[in-house]
């Protein structure tokens, strides 16, 4: 769900550009350059709603679907699985933590996001498994397509922060305003998908945590 969720006066003002991801020198497709989120932060702040109906990240074979999920501050996220196994949702980011317990094949519960951060999500049944929640203070944000391109219309004018993020690398950060040159913008994949973490508890998930499943 990437519509602009508040009203915006008519402006003329755009950014666009394309993203491309490399690893280890080399150049990923260009279709992998949709999981990064681009988002532009006025300089002056923009009102920022919730969405009128929760996003939605489920599980589905082990997954996490979609795996990366951008939002608005104070927005809902429902957790269905669709697997015919138990799942759980919870994370222990600062500001935003959860924990919707372990719960089998149904809608699942709805969480609210407060405050603005990036959010990661684990299963505690599943140590492979990762989600990751940008909660955003702007409603100016995208995924770029297939080609790794990328346009943000509707824009205020004048000058702000223009970012795009990528939960394996260092965030691209550039303060400019809006209505320039499409721009060029490489990430270079540094991190692990899956980063090393505990289970909910604090504690290091057992051996068999991912069998018979």
């Amino acid at each position: 769900m990437l519509a602009m969720v508040v009203s915006a006066p008519l402006r003329a003002a755009e950014l666009s550009g394309s993203v491309v991801l490399v690893s280890e020198g080399q150049a990923l497709r260009s279709e992998e350059a949709a999981d990064a989120v681009v988002y532009f932060r006025p300089a002056h702040p923009t009102k920022v709603a919730p969405a009128a109906a929760p996003y939605v990240m489920g599980t589905q074979r082990k997954q996490f679907m979609p795996r990366i999920l951008p939002i608005t501050v104070g927005s809902a996220v429902r957790f269905p699985n669709r697997d015919p196994i138990l799942h759980n949702a919870f994370s222990t980011s600062p500001a935003n933590t959860f924990d919707v317990g372990v719960y089998g094949n149904g809608d699942g519960e709805t969480v609210a996001f407060p405050q603005a951060g990036y959010v990661r999500v684990f299963c505690n049944v599943h140590a492979s498994m990762i989600g990751h929640i940008l909660v955003l203070d702007t409603p100016y944000f995208t995924r770029p397509d297939a080609s790794g391109a990328f346009t943000l219309k509707n824009l205020p004018a004048g000058s702000g922060d223009l970012v795009v993020w990528h939960d394996r690398a260092t965030p691209w950060h550039q303060k400019l305003a809006a209505g320039g040159k499409p721009l060029a913008i490489q990430l270079d994949l540094t991190q692990k998908r899956v980063p090393p973490h505990l289970n909910k508890f604090g504690k290091p998930y057992g051996r068999a945590s991912d069998a018979g499943y």
